[in-house]
């Protein structure tokens, strides 16, 4: 199948969640919406918990290229941060399966795949990919606060500095996890980074 098919599924199946709760969307709806067949739905995916786990795995990816986006702009560490904080807490606001997967909290409207890895028999590389283990709020953490380590830490950077970054790094990302939970106030949580990692030797 080519992967723009696999796309249109995904976005089918991302659409039909927003409408109604993920135990009401039917396999034979997505496939219609998508333009195609329920059997190549069930090639591409093998199950309705594959195409959750497959959907599930593209919001991840597509949180994580923000992520990236967010360090490479232009700015000093505490800003590049910063943006990496405010998308954290855009994405979860606008997308219910980023929100669950950032605080681990999977409501019952949504599917809740399995974290662990589960038996994949796929032929679809991808679908394969998707089977393995999904990332867990303690998973995004660590990735966050790794790729930031590893874009920010360039060349004006000391080795003996990385500790302190890769702690200022994960702060950034945990208080953005708590704007999840407990929204902020006038200001947002840019301006409550950036008070925090003031204080902070980035």
């Amino acid at each position: 199948m080519m992967p723009a098919a696999r796309e249109s599924l995904l976005d089918a199946a991302y659409t039909a969640l927003a409408r109604r709760p993920w135990s009401a969307v039917r396999m034979v709806d997505v496939a219609a919406t998508a333009g195609v067949s329920r059997q190549t739905l069930y090639n591409e995916f093998g199950s309705k918990e594959g195409l959750a786990r497959a959907l599930v795995r593209r919001e991840a990816d597509g949180y994580l290229v923000g992520v990236d986006r967010a360090l490479t702009a232009h700015g000093d560490v505490r800003e590049r941060l910063t943006a990496t904080a405010e998308w954290t807490t855009a994405s979860a606001r606008e997308n219910a399966l980023v929100r669950a997967m950032l605080t681990g909290c999977w409501s019952e409207r949504l599917p809740s795949p399995t974290l662990s890895p589960v038996p994949s028999s796929s032929a679809v590389p991808a679908q394969r990919r998707a089977d393995g283990a999904l990332p867990s709020p303690g998973d995004f953490v660590a990735l966050v606060r790794d790729r930031a380590v590893s874009v920010l830490s360039g060349p004006g950077v000391h080795k003996s500095d990385v500790p302190d970054l890769a702690r200022s790094c994960e702060l950034a990302v945990r208080l953005a996890l708590s704007c999840v939970a407990a929204p902020p106030g006038e200001g947002g949580v840019g301006d409550l980074v950036r008070s925090v990692l003031h204080r902070q030797p980035v």
